[in-house]
């Protein structure tokens, strides 16, 4: 694993108070190294490390710091220092920081930045939250139809300077609707008379300003883009998606989802940054819950208390039952949730992602059936009803879990939840009950208990 040796020689300067070398190490260090630094430093020694950098590796490092140290650097920070902060930060960076700012502090903010400013970050703002136009930002370079690449490379020594994004420039018509894409690479390798039209792709991969974040990131990675055109409801071009934004955007979604899935409410903040309260808070609910749905289990064995007292060793294959059901629905579970995830399974597929995990629980299923008849042939001779009762159950339990935990995901998706509430936890408490009813019927009918 990489390791910067430079951070970890900033560490000790800092518990040394050697500030005059801890300066000039910090201009060698890469602006998310600092703000690594920064968090992992004592609470009273941060806000002191940030004044040590010049303004533009603060700009940088502001933007990379956690919610609890930007709010720590804003608290100490006086408001014409942060205001000409943020008029210097690139909107979607600004957008960022101020979504996890209290309200009171964000007025403070904006209350000093400048009129483009301010109404650059409200027109983000207005757009809904986790749509695409919320991590879009502005600085790209724009070229003409009919400009000549000798034109366009002028145009872009001039005007990429104050862009972060060059890979691609992005053509627009009068109205500054989307016209096409060329490459920097296209146009250095093109004749200076070349017009650029004659260059440019004129059918751009692009999204809306209201997409959903995670569908346009993706929409990014399927077509191998550095960037994304983002483009209003009259394809006019407002921005672009870079990758690293659609990565952050990916890896918080994955986050959310690998949280749900382990019944947990989703939380932003650092694992050791957390408070034990906000830890708790977050997986309290959702094990009540599954608490309370595990009455429904003890309810089934009650009702058919009788069967397991007429024969006991009914009993020991519970959990082997129960457990083998659970798994089989949180692999289907979790598969179909990826494919979700992806955007290779849509809502419409249901039918077909129930009959394919039909066929699978079926092949499944008779394996671990067949295997288990095989087990308890030879561990309890003479018991041949017992073996094919328990195998029988085994085989229509997987069929059911299987069943339940691929289609529970896509219904949650056509009612509008995450699909990821559907996993693990829940499938598992809905397939031990339903495992039990099973089970249990099966062996009333044919052992006559």
């Amino acid at each position: 694993m990489y390791e910067n040796k430079k951070l970890e020689e900033a560490k000790p300067l800092v518990e040394s108070r050697e500030y005059g070398t801890l300066r000039h190490c910090l201009r060698e260090l890469d602006p998310i190294d600092v703000a690594q630094l920064i968090g992992e430093l004592p609470r009273q020694d941060r806000a002191a490390v940030f004044r040590m950098l010049s303004k533009n590796q603060a700009v940088q490092v502001f933007s990379e710091l956690d919610p609890e140290d930007i709010q720590l650097i804003v608290s100490v920070t006086g408001e014409e220092e942060l205001a000409d902060m943020f008029d210097h930060l690139p909107t979607d960076d600004a957008v960022d920081v101020l979504e996890e700012m209290p309200a009171g502090v964000v007025k403070r903010i904006l209350r000093g930045t400048n009129t483009q400013t301010r109404t650059q970050i409200n027109r983000y703002l207005h757009y809904p939250e986790n749509s695409a136009g919320r991590i879009m930002t502005a600085s790209f370079v724009e070229l003409k139809a009919d400009m000549t690449v000798k034109q366009a490379i002028d145009h872009i020594r001039k005007d990429g300077e104050q862009q972060d994004h060059l890979d691609n420039c992005y053509v627009i018509g009068p109205e500054r609707e989307l016209l096409g894409s060329v490459t920097i690479k296209e146009i250095l390798l093109a004749s200076d008379s070349w017009k650029i039209k004659a260059l440019m792709d004129d059918t751009p991969v692009y999204t809306d300003t209201h997409e959903n974040q995670e569908q346009a990131a993706l929409l990014l990675a399927r077509y191998d883009l550095s960037a994304l055109p983002v483009v209003d409801g009259e394809t006019r071009l407002v921005g672009v998606i870079t990758v690293d934004d659609a990565l952050e955007v990916l890896e918080e979604e994955t986050t959310k989802d690998l949280e749900q899935m382990a019944a947990m409410t989703p939380s932003h903040s650092q694992y050791l940054k957390t408070s034990v309260w906000s830890l708790a808070k977050n997986r309290v609910v959702w094990l009540l819950v599954l608490m309370f749905s595990a009455m429904v289990t003890g309810a089934i064995l009650t009702r058919y208390e009788a069967a397991f007292a007429a024969m006991p060793v009914l009993v020991s294959f519970i959990p082997m039952i129960t457990d083998t059901g659970g798994n089989a629905g949180s692999q289907s579970s979790t598969i179909v949730i990826r494919g979700m995830g992806l955007g290779e399974i849509a809502p419409r597929d249901g039918l077909r992602v129930l009959w394919k995990e039909l066929r699978v629980s079926l092949l499944v299923g008779a394996v671990l059936a067949l295997a288990n008849f095989l087990r308890l042939y030879i561990t309890y001779p003479g018991q041949m009803t017992v073996a094919f009762v328990v195998s029988a159950s085994l085989l229509f339990t997987v069929v059911m879990a299987k069943c339940v935990g691929g289609i529970l995901p896509v219904l949650a998706k056509l009612c509008k939840v995450d699909p990821a509430v559907m996993a693990a936890p829940l499938i598992t408490t809905v397939v031990d009950a339903c495992a039990l009813m099973i089970y249990f019927s099966i062996a009333q009918r044919l052992l006559g208990v």
